[in-house]
């Protein structure tokens, strides 16, 4: 080996001594820097991760403000779907309202339309039901309009006296008003009366237009009736499988149970009508009260009504007593429809609704109010059986959901089990 070739192999071995030395070097430093981090003379502000915090502008807005204007767009958005419902029911009441009653009379008369259809054909059990239907409240409202037509002119000439009587009372009672004074006041009233003839006779214009109304609206109720109780289980089957799948079991069992729920509460509120306008009607009747008949019709109607309408129809029935048959006999009607509605309210209610389609009272009256406000009295009529309804069909939906997440959770831990074991 030549002293060149020797010179180059000596350098090479210095080149890579000098680069093991360099590694071994750089390898302690890194050992200790592990050992003994060094601490940051500029240590940075920590960022604030949150899960309800989608970007940093998030974390500098108080929690509280962040929460309140969460539930604010909820609740806004919301107000506006439930006003744009309302309003759609206003505008589509002239249909919406014939079905609801439609759907309230076949949750009645199911039942006779199962009994028929065991021996009859469907269809031909369910137009006898609702022909036997017409045929009754047919029936009730001509002896109604008799009593009524027959009684009306002792109820006038009773109402003549008792007015006379008043116009008495005004002058020789703590008023002392004279008889200028009274003729002066039934002038006003006859000046009252000829001012405004215009607006009566719109009001008249505007009731035949309310007659062709309702004639359309019981054709619609009677149409939906039949093939409501003909074709309902059909009907309902079809609805629930347009629905998603995922979502039609839990559907249709809370369905089920508010239609149980609406078929019990429309049956029990009969019964407790009836019960009613037998009492306060046998109590007119043996006190010699006129309309005695049609008075207890007006029970048995506006006991669909909770807690309003058994006041008005007893302060009717009170004040008919009061005008024909004097302060005396009123005082009686008012001590009767006092027992008959404690006898309601304490023992018949409990008895026959019980608990399934117990409301709570602030419920009932925010349901007649709204249904008031909606549409008039039908809708006072049709609120309370409905909120049951939905009442019952959304706390059997979570019942129902609870008990398809549990039955899943243990099929879950089962297949688990079964792997394991298998493994």
């Amino acid at each position: 080996m030549g002293r060149f070739e020797q010179a180059r192999a000596n350098i090479k071995r210095a080149y890579q001594a000098g680069r093991a030395g360099v590694r071994a070097r750089r390898a302690q430093h890194n050992e200790q820097a592990e050992e003994d981090p060094v601490a940051d003379p500029s240590p940075k502000t920590p960022e604030v991760v949150h899960s309800s915090t989608s970007s940093r502008d998030d974390v500098e807005v108080p929690v509280g403000l962040r929460v309140a204007a969460a539930w604010g767009w909820r609740v806004l958005i919301l107000g506006i779907i439930v006003y744009f419902a309302l309003k759609l029911v206003n505008t589509l009441s002239h249909v919406i309202i014939p079905l609801v009653i439609a759907l309230l009379l076949s949750a009645l008369l199911g039942s006779f339309v199962g009994v028929l259809s065991r021996f009859l054909p469907r269809s031909l059990a369910t137009a006898i039901v609702v022909l036997l239907g017409i045929g009754a409240v047919a029936g009730v409202l001509t002896i109604v309009i008799t009593q009524f037509v027959d009684n009306v002119p002792q109820v006038a000439d009773n109402a003549a006296k008792g007015v006379e009587g008043i116009r008495g009372w005004l002058k020789s009672g703590p008023l002392g008003l004279t008889n200028e004074q009274l003729t002066a006041f039934g002038d006003q009233i006859q000046k009252w009366v000829t001012e405004n003839r215009d607006k009566l006779t719109s009001s008249a214009l505007a009731t035949a237009s309310t007659t062709a109304d309702v004639l359309t609206g019981l054709f619609l109720v009677l149409f939906s009736l039949f093939f409501f109780l003909r074709d309902g289980n059909i009907i309902w089957r079809f609805f629930v499988g347009v629905l998603p799948p995922a979502t039609r079991e839990a559907i249709d069992y809370s369905g089920r149970a508010a239609w149980h729920t609406l078929v019990s509460y429309v049956r029990a509120t009969v019964l407790v009508a009836f019960i009613d306008a037998i009492g306060i009607g046998v109590g007119l009747w043996i006190l010699k009260v006129p309309l005695a008949l049609p008075l207890a019709a007006l029970v048995f109607l506006f006991a669909f009504i909770p807690i309003i309408g058994a006041t008005v129809s007893g302060a009717v029935a009170v004040l008919v007593a009061g005008v024909t048959n004097g302060w005396v006999t009123a005082l009686i009607v008012l001590a009767v429809v006092i027992g008959v509605q404690q006898l309601e309210g304490h023992v018949l209610q409990p008895l026959i609704m019980g608990k399934a389609v117990a409301i709570h009272p602030l419920a009932v009256i925010a349901a007649i109010a709204g249904g008031l406000a909606i549409a008039g009295i039908i809708g006072a009529l049709i609120a309370v059986p409905l909120v049951a309804m939905f009442n019952t069909g959304i706390r059997a939906m979570i019942g129902r959901r609870k008990q398809i997440e549990a039955k899943l959770r243990e099929e879950s831990a089962q297949r688990e089990a079964a792997t394991t074991a298998t493994a």
